[in-house]
């Protein structure tokens, strides 16, 4: 065969290839490393809300916004500048051997749901079978395309795409599903998958699915009804809560703002900027003023008369979402950096503690308790404010938001903040026989405000001496309570020689349970990414050797009911799809090198999705 000839040939061959991957739209050919898998096929949901008719048709003048537009800021360096001894000291032999035993966690939990509820949202992982308590698309397979990804499980991951190709929307296990829940789990797992692979079906899926959730802002004030009622969006009749979980209404900016910027429809982003006007005009009158209670009346417009104040459950994310909107807009919008700024003092002020901690180290010569602290919970009248000092395992993300907020506004008080609660948080785990955190405790707060610092030029913290005698009354007055978890008689283990019915520093167990939350690793992996101490890689190590141990199977890991068993843990039979998509991707980062999924190329949802950051110069939108 001539040269010239075969060169024809190719150039048809090539030209065959083209027009079968790129121009047939429901015939794409996945290949990776060589290796072609058989053709995905695209199939689109049985009902099409784009073309719903809307009731409340967003087309007044104020709601008739789009993405910013403007010159994009240059965003503050959030990483740390790891020199290459750094590196060379940071990711060695060791940091591969913990990421490789991390990823083997992985592989284990995905093999359990892959052979034994493959499609359902959740494997239980005792008794290996599926459940759906998320509207039975597949929570755990969507959940989990991105830490597929990163982990280079390929194959894994082109599997479950051909499946999410055919995802039908309209075909629910259930009448209605979560606003929030489907927001953060399937639209934020599918549009962080597609910014990592750039599989154009994704995007598909998930503008289809954004079409659904924007449906959730059909209502007579455009707040969003978190319980969507599937016929009742269908016919414009939802109607937002008077008892709404802030972090539900605050918590879907992210995911309908990344979709606008992708899809390069503005609608989607429109919808959420009404809620972010809400935030403003009430930020200034709320009985705490600068944080929104938990819960907040949305019928009524966004009214906020509430009296209980939280970075913790049922309020977390929509506090977690003001900087991370400011990184994702490219602060083209100064509100989001205002909101967090107002909102971050006022917690600094009011909801953290520092508990009373006793000496660590040996009885003889003991040495001073770590400099930690933890987000309580507070109720306000406007006059008196009252602390409560309980500790939320989902309270565990605030030093991360503190953290990052304070790298991002140049606010290095708020990164040594930052530093305290990742630590507090660290010390909570150490501190239970399991070398785990429980779901929620209460500890004693030291009487000194000073939140003390973490800095080259600052002193120690206030003094904060042990008292055993006031915490054998808090223990006491706890074994009273029938929800405490506790003996009534908690004294009684002391005086005949046994172990205390808590470790010292918890006076009451609300929650003794561990559902395999990330909160506590996320914010150590944030501190990692940010300062570059070396410690966090230990302390992260600890955590995850604890958690394999007390949550490990016969094939996967589980819940487990209390923190406090010097056994064999007690099964809960329960893998929520976050176990794969946020406390093991979480693990296996921070013992990667740190230009994988850096924090300054992609903003992570509160499912940690990551998110790329849109750079000057670049478009988004994709045709």
């Amino acid at each position: 065969m001539s040269a010239r000839k075969f060169q024809r040939l190719a150039l048809v061959a090539a030209v065959f290839l083209a027009s079968y991957v790129f121009l047939t739209r429901t015939d794409l050919v996945y290949v990776y490393q060589g290796q072609t898998w058989r053709a995905l096929k695209y199939v689109p949901s049985s009902f099409d809300w784009s073309s719903r008719p809307w009731t409340h048709p967003m087309d007044d003048e104020a709601n008739m916004v789009g993405l910013p537009e403007g010159n994009q800021q240059q965003l503050p360096r959030i990483q740390h500048q790891f020199s290459p001894d750094e590196l060379t000291r940071s990711h060695n032999e060791t940091q591969r051997k913990r990421r490789d035993a991390v990823m083997h966690a992985a592989r284990r939990s995905w093999r359990a749901y892959r052979e034994h509820a493959w499609g359902r949202d959740e494997v239980s992982p005792q008794t290996l079978v599926g459940v759906d308590p998320f509207a039975g698309w597949g929570a755990t397979l969507v959940d989990s395309l991105d830490t597929l990804w990163i982990m280079g499980m390929k194959r894994d991951f082109a599997d479950a795409v051909r499946h999410v190709a055919t995802i039908d929307w309209d075909n629910a296990t259930d009448w209605h599903c979560s606003l929030f829940e489907t927001n953060i789990r399937y639209l934020g797992g599918l549009l962080s998958a597609f910014d990592l692979s750039g599989e154009r079906v994704l995007l598909d899926k998930a503008v289809e699915l954004g079409d659904m959730l924007y449906a959730g802002f059909d209502t007579p004030n455009h707040m969003p009804a978190n319980r969507f009622h599937f016929q009742s969006a269908k016919e414009g009749r939802l109607e937002p809560s008077g008892h709404e979980a802030s972090a539900a209404v605050g918590s879907l900016s992210l995911e309908f703002t990344r979709l606008s910027q992708l899809s390069g429809d503005p609608k989607y982003y429109r919808a959420i900027d009404g809620v972010k006007r809400e935030l403003v005009r009430t930020q200034d009158e709320t009985s705490l003023p600068g944080m929104w209670p938990i819960f907040i009346d949305l019928q009524n417009r966004f009214f906020a008369p509430g009296t209980s104040f939280s970075l913790g459950a049922s309020a977390d994310s929509a506090y977690e979402y003001l900087s991370k909107m400011h990184a994702l807009l490219g602060g083209r919008d100064p509100a989001y950096g205002q909101l967090h700024t107002k909102a971050m003092a006022t917690a600094a002020r009011h909801i953290l503690f520092r508990p009373m901690l006793p000496p660590s180290g040996d009885p003889a010569s003991p040495s001073p308790p770590p400099d930690v602290l933890f987000p309580g919970t507070v109720l306000s009248n406007g006059r008196i404010v009252e602390l409560t000092p309980e500790v939320q395992h989902l309270g565990c993300f605030a030093g991360g938001m503190f953290a990052l907020g304070g790298r991002l506004f140049g606010n290095e008080e708020h990164v040594g903040l930052g530093e305290q609660l990742a630590r507090g948080c660290a010390w909570a785990y150490a501190a239970f026989p399991t070398g785990v955190m429980p779901e929620l405790a209460e500890m004693i707060p030291c009487e000194s405000k000073d939140k003390g610092k973490i800095g080259p030029n600052d002193g120690p913290p206030p003094p904060c001496a042990w008292n055993e005698t006031l915490w054998l009354e808090k223990l006491a007055r706890a074994g009273s309570d029938p929800d405490s978890n506790l003996d009534s008689n908690p004294d009684s283990a002391l005086t005949a020689d046994q172990p205390p019915p808590l470790p010292r520093g918890f006076a009451a167990l609300r929650s003794p349970e561990y559902l395999l939350r990330p909160e506590a690793i996320e914010s150590v992996f944030v501190l990692y990414r940010i300062t570059g101490r070396t410690e966090w890689l230990d302390a992260a190590w600890e955590m995850f050797e604890s958690i394999r141990k007390a949550t490990r199977t016969k094939h996967a890991y589980s819940a487990i009911e209390d923190v406090r068993a010097t056994g064999v843990t007690g099964k809960r039979d329960s893998m929520e799809s976050f176990w794969i998509a946020e406390t093991l991707k979480y693990f296996y980062l921070i013992f990667s090198e740190p230009e994988l999924i850096s924090l300054d190329d992609y903003v992570f949802n509160t499912e940690a999705h990551p998110f790329r950051l849109p750079k000057p110069g670049r478009s988004e939108e994709v045709n």
